[in-house]
């Protein structure tokens, strides 16, 4: 997908004067520590913030010393940002008079907007208008925290971080969610690890600055190495994808929890934030196409977070399970097959390195059960685990230990914790046993080393999935661009529809289909009965008669399809019954005629669509076809842009996988046509704005081809 146009409409906000201000204004300042404005003050004055502060109070002249101006119109002109931490009655008045003073953005705590309804909506709307140029953080927000500048905008009261400041040399994590509660968990859970953090921001309702703006800055600043988000709705998706691109190319990954995937998700998420949900399975489609880390589970999210800050750029490849336990090794199977995540075999020099490394009971396989060698050399886990991570199949790496008496943290404080810090994949450490008591000096030789470190081994395995995933995705993205680079999308242009609906008719489709490259059964539209015996003699007995009209979409609902009419008879005699089951339920439709195709040999029945979603674009859908996609919803979304290998390897990710090799004496089927077939239909959806939806169900895979039997298509306006 190209770059998209960054027009007035999604023009991102200067991040600079509202991360790194010279001037705040606190609009209702308090003494009282636990107002809103009190907390704010506290803030600043716990963070030794440097900048002018400006504090506005109808009720006091001055607070811890500093003094007070009674309203907004009293500030000087120019304040970077104004904190507004007064009730929602004021906030209009104060927005307005701030943007007529130059103030350049505002903190809004405030909530009843469009959390609330169609009047809150209307509310925000009054602010936006009011706030002009001015960006408005929020309303319905906690605020926001640049640790690296010692500034906190929030109303909770928090302190300076105890580990290091992050900065080029030290970057660190972003955090960047719509809802305030989900941006101080995730701090608090990354504190809790001693992670280093460069900032938190909350957006809330999103009257004017968004996720996307603070996304952007976070991508181009030093300090931050990864970036944790918490969205439920993104509201400029084709600017998040473009951003998305641009982190990739820096090297930052995004890990995404945007909730959405349940109906009543999608409505509490609207009276939350006043999100419009989109489709999410679309959404999710594109955001994984564009390696974004979209995780499910707020542990996911901390978990995976954490390893990609310490491997922000995982290679692509499977994990390799390392423990001193039998029973451990046998658990790690069944929990990497219900998180989806491959152990995969290792090679014959790896195993002949392990294997001299091994007592003679031990088996250099993966899982690796090393035994009890650690008790007597410690130092020698350290080899096991750098001759594992060398394997070419291997992408990540899991050490699952016991934490065992004083004497064994200490050996694996010294020999195994340097050992999975050395390792150049991302490594974590597993130290079972719960919440069973670890030495300081371990945890403090831990979190020296960086190397992420987990209680649990089902949270270490799914996050790891995660991680994989986008070694993946990473690889993903390159195929599609060098495919993209040397193939650039072919507009085959569409037939004219009937003008009174979008839709154009099968025989129209098919024709389109077949200038598009694929393959269609022998036939053609006839409007007469005599035309349709002269077509029939042509392509040979038996054949299929279907009635036609762009308004007749299902068209088996109303006697609309005749198949296996074996001679002139039959068709003349079916002509007749074809026309009359339109009819009768359909009396007020005229019919193109009737298409006349060959009869379509037996093979497997798939479906391949494609929908243009108005926020994310388009997006590809493939899987069973015939009834069994209502029945199964065996599906997968892809995004339109897939090379070849990836169609490939999402088909083989299907429950129905397995039919693709042939099952009970059925032939195997051609993948390669298949993925071939969807990436035509993906080319056209990219080239072609005027399409709004494909669906060819079914779509007939055999060992040498692919046939399409039926064919709906879509469009957005009728083609020029």
């Amino acid at each position: 997908m190209a770059e998209p146009d960054i027009s007035p409409m999604v023009a991102l906000h200067p991040m600079d004067a509202i991360l790194n201000p010279t001037s705040v204004a606190i609009v209702g300042a308090s003494a009282d520590r636990r107002a809103f404005g009190g907390f704010v003050l506290g803030n600043l004055l716990r963070f030794g913030w440097q900048g002018d502060l400006h504090l506005v109070s109808r009720s006091s002249t001055e607070i811890e010393g500093r003094p007070c101006v009674p309203t907004v119109d009293d500030l000087p002109h120019g304040v970077d940002v104004a904190v507004l931490a007064i009730p929602e009655a004021g906030v209009l008045d104060a927005v307005r008079t701030l943007a007529a003073r130059g103030c350049q953005a505002a903190v809004l705590f405030a909530s009843g907007y469009a959390e609330t309804g169609d009047e809150g909506r209307a509310r925000q709307l009054a602010l936006q208008q009011a706030a002009g140029a001015m960006a408005l953080i929020g309303p319905n927000c906690m605020g926001y925290t640049n640790f690296e500048a010692r500034l906190a905008l929030t109303f909770e009261a928090i302190a300076p971080l105890a580990t290091p400041p992050t900065g080029p040399s030290h970057p660190g994590i972003a955090v960047i969610a719509q809802s305030g509660f989900m941006a101080a968990t995730l701090r608090d859970a990354f504190v809790g690890r001693g992670l280093p953090i460069s900032r938190v921001f909350s957006t809330g309702n999103e009257a004017s600055l968004g996720v996307e703006d603070v996304l952007a800055h976070e991508i181009d600043a030093p300090g931050t190495r990864v970036v944790a988000m918490y969205a439920e709705q993104l509201r400029r998706p084709t600017l998040f994808l473009a951003l998305a691109r641009r982190a990739r190319a820096a090297g930052k990954p995004i890990v995404l929890l945007m909730p959405g995937r349940s109906a009543r998700a999608r409505e509490a998420a609207a009276s939350h934030t006043g999100a419009m949900a989109g489709d999410h399975a679309t959404a999710m489609a594109q955001l994984r196409r564009a390696a974004v880390v979209t995780v499910d589970t707020l542990d996911a999210l901390f978990d995976t977070t954490a390893i990609l800050l310490r491997h922000p750029s995982p290679v692509a490849g499977g994990t390799a399970f390392i423990t001193g336990s039998g029973a451990m090794k046998n658990i790690a199977l069944d929990l990497a097959d219900t998180v989806g995540l491959a152990l995969p075999a290792l090679g014959q020099e790896t195993v002949a390195q392990l294997t001299a490394k091994l007592p003679s009971f031990a088996v250099a396989e993966n899982p690796l059960d090393y035994t009890t060698i650690g008790v007597r050399q410690p130092g020698l886990i350290g080899e096991i685990l750098q001759i594992a991570c060398a394997d070419p199949a291997i992408g990540s790496l899991v050490l699952s230990i016991p934490v065992g008496p004083v004497m064994a943290q200490r050996d694996k404080a010294q020999h195994i914790v340097p050992a999975l810090a050395a390792l150049p994949k991302p490594a974590v450490l597993v130290l079972t046993g719960d919440n069973g008591p670890i030495e300081p000096f371990f945890t403090e030789a831990v979190q020296a080393s960086g190397v992420p470190f987990f209680r649990s081994a089902d949270r270490a395995l799914r996050a790891l999935h995660h991680v994989t995933a986008f070694g993946e995705a990473l690889a993903m993205a390159a195929r599609a661009e060098a495919a993209a680079a040397a193939t650039a999308p072919m507009c085959v242009a569409l037939p004219v529809g009937d003008a009174g609906t979008p839709m154009l008719a099968e025989w129209q489709g098919k024709q389109w289909l077949a200038a598009i490259g694929l393959p269609v059964p022998p036939g053609a539209l006839a409007r007469t009965l005599d035309a349709a015996v002269q077509q029939a003699q042509r392509i040979g007995y038996p054949v299929v008669l279907k009635a036609q009209a762009a308004a007749l979409p299902h068209k088996s609902d109303v006697g609309g399809v005749l198949v296996g009419l074996a001679d002139e008879a039959a068709l003349r005699a079916g002509w007749a019954r074809l026309f009359d089951n339109v009819a009768r339920h359909r009396p007020d439709l005229v019919l193109d005629g009737a298409l006349v195709e060959a009869l379509g040999r037996k093979g497997l029945e798939l479906v391949v669509g494609a929908r243009r979603d108005a926020d994310w674009g388009p997006v590809l859908l493939v899987g069973l076809g015939g009834i069994w996609i209502e029945a199964l919803k065996d599906v997968q979304l892809l995004a339109p842009d897939l090379a070849e290998a990836d169609i490939v390897a999402a088909l083989r990710r299907l429950k129905a996988a397995p039919l693709f090799d042939g099952l009970r004496g059925e032939p195997p089927v051609d993948l390669g046509a298949v993925a071939r077939a969807v990436l035509a239909i993906g080319t056209q959806m990219r080239a072609n704005p005027a399409i709004a939806e494909v669906d060819i169900n079914p779509l007939l895979a055999y060992p040498d081809g692919v046939l399409a039997l039926d064919a709906l298509v879509v469009l957005q306006r009728a083609p020029a």
